[in-house]
């Protein structure tokens, strides 16, 4: 998805230092993508899969409390529809995040926009946590397919070659130059 021009470093051989802005969660290892830069993609990548696990397990098993009180026949229906409707939402996640991300890299945002962005999404996820605890009760009948649609998106998140914030960040950089 990236350019060959975006993922290559920006600094030539005698040329003062750069002043490398940080990135959330990847530090300055952006940069060089390092062994300290992979270490950071491979321990983020852990931790989701872990995070989706946890998520697809809750949903089965609270699809299957719900599922327990049909009948045979209207059981079997209601599994069919579901294995339908999480392959759709599983493919319709994996796309929903490649076009943004595909958006995102053609106005990649600055370090920090970026740095903005997570400090938002901070003040925010707890409200969100909370008001999504009742209502996952409520949506018992459709959390397989709501949690194919995470487990598309994230991978497809985990599975991209450069960030855009790391794009941004390139940006940044041959428009700042380097300082003294």
């Amino acid at each position: 998805m990236a350019s060959k021009a975006s993922s290559e470093p920006t600094e030539q051989p005698g040329a003062p230092a750069l002043d490398i802005p940080a990135l959330p969660k990847l530090g300055k290892t952006w940069y060089r993508r390092g062994p300290l830069y992979w270490l950071s993609r491979a321990r983020t990548t852990v931790f989701l899969m872990l995070v989706m696990a946890l998520v697809c397990f809750m949903a089965v098993s609270l699809y299957q409390g719900f599922r327990s009180e049909m009948p045979a026949t209207a059981r079997t229906v209601c599994d069919g529809v579901q294995v339908a409707a999480s392959v759709a939402a599983l493919v319709w996640g994996w796309v929903q995040q490649r076009r943004g991300h595909r958006e995102a890299l053609l106005n990649p945002p600055t370090p920090e926009q970026t740095r903005q962005a997570k400090l938002d999404h901070n003040r925010r996820a707890p409200g969100r946590i909370a008001a999504g605890r009742g209502l996952v009760l409520l949506a018992a009948p459709v959390l397989p397919a709501f949690a194919a649609y995470i487990v598309g998106w994230l991978t497809a998140w985990l599975t991209v070659r450069e960030y855009p914030s790391e794009v941004g960040a390139r940006r940044w950089l041959e428009k700042h130059g380097s300082r003294p």
